[in-house]
């Protein structure tokens, strides 16, 4: 099986790709760039915001075609 690819789709593809690995390193480092928040302090957040809903509702989808 072979599958036909021009330059410049193939340019694009990688160029996709390699955007979308920077964007979740960027994420992950900034993620890991956020500090932990202490038992007291997440006590006082409860107390001014309430506790987070049980329900999980989903924040982000994307599909894709193959």
């Amino acid at each position: 099986m072979q599958a036909h690819v021009n330059k410049d789709e193939l340019f694009n593809l990688i160029k996709e790709a390699v955007r979308e690995v920077f964007k979740e390193e960027k994420l992950d480092i900034f993620l890991k760039s956020l500090p932990l928040v202490s038992k007291k302090e997440m006590e006082d957040i409860e107390k001014m915001y309430g506790r987070p809903s049980k329900k999980n509702e989903v924040e982000y989808s994307e599909s894709i075609e193959l």
